[in-house]
């Protein structure tokens, strides 16, 4: 298995143990998967097109070449919900509408972003 794959494999586990995570009332680890699929997802494009993504500001900035590369500054969106899980983790500050709103939008991106493979 390549590491693209490995990491479009990650990311959607990842949307699934959120799932699951998020069903048992665990909104922080759920909130870190969502944000691990959106990274994953990113990473596994990033690598395949030779980008860096060893840390967060190359991820992010992978993900806005990403949408600017298929024209969909949506995607932006996305990843920015994905952040916000990503910062739940750490401070809890997501209330349960938030992640609600938040979880389609990381679905989507994942999802968009894995059909470049």
């Amino acid at each position: 298995m390549t590491m693209v794959q490995k990491h479009a494999q990650t990311a959607r586990e990842f949307l699934i143990a959120a799932g699951r995570e998020f069903e048992t009332g665990d909104k922080l680890q759920g909130s870190e998967k969502m944000w691990g699929a959106a990274a994953h997802a990113t990473m596994a494009v990033a690598l395949q097109r030779g980008w860096a993504c060893g840390n967060h500001y190359a991820i992010k900035s992978a993900a806005d070449r990403i949408a600017a590369e298929m024209s969909d500054l949506s995607l932006t969106g996305g990843f920015f919900a994905a952040e916000q899980f990503h910062a739940n983790f750490y401070h809890d500050f997501l209330e349960d509408g938030d992640i609600q709103r938040g979880r389609p939008l990381v679905d989507d991106f994942v999802d968009r972003v894995l059909s470049l493979i």
